[in-house]
């Protein structure tokens, strides 16, 4: 059976052939094509990660913010998961801090306001254009915004 074939038949067996062989030292026999795909995919997975957590952690700040007299301990918790699950990914893959730039942080604010209008029932003019958070308070721990 070629390693094709048992990476679409059984991703298990040859996820643990492919670690046989390369522990044995048999780099001739590595299916090389597929184990670059799932490097790949397994780094884009973090990235998406990372961003889903960061949209999660900005709507709970722009409704902690902008729904002051809503705030609940849920949204402080769901603040306090969101910024230790960011900080586990940053510990592990510092690399991951390169889509946190302003870029990254503007397109993902983007979609945390269009959440926010859905689940606040406020308008989308009330909330800032620009993201009004620096990446610093967004990461830090004590850090919440004030309310508008």
């Amino acid at each position: 059976m070629t390693a094709t074939v048992v990476y679409e038949a059984d991703f298990h067996a040859w996820a643990l052939q492919n670690a046989r062989l390369l522990r044995a030292g048999k780099l001739t026999e590595l299916d090389v094509e597929h184990i670059a795909e799932e490097l790949e995919g397994m780094s884009a997975s973090e990235r998406r990660e990372l961003l889903s957590r960061l949209q999660v952690l900005l709507l709970h700040l722009l409704k902690y913010q902008f729904q002051p007299e809503r705030r609940a301990k849920s949204w402080l918790l769901t603040i306090s998961h969101q910024r230790t699950a960011i900080e586990r990914l940053l510990e592990q893959s510092p690399s991951l801090r390169t889509p946190l730039d302003d870029d990254g942080v503007t397109k993902v604010y983007r979609k945390a306001v269009h959440d926010a209008v859905i689940e606040t029932d406020l308008e989308r003019h009330l909330f800032p254009i620009v993201c009004p958070y620096r990446l610093e308070e967004i990461l830090d721990e004590d850090w919440l915004p004030a309310a508008d």
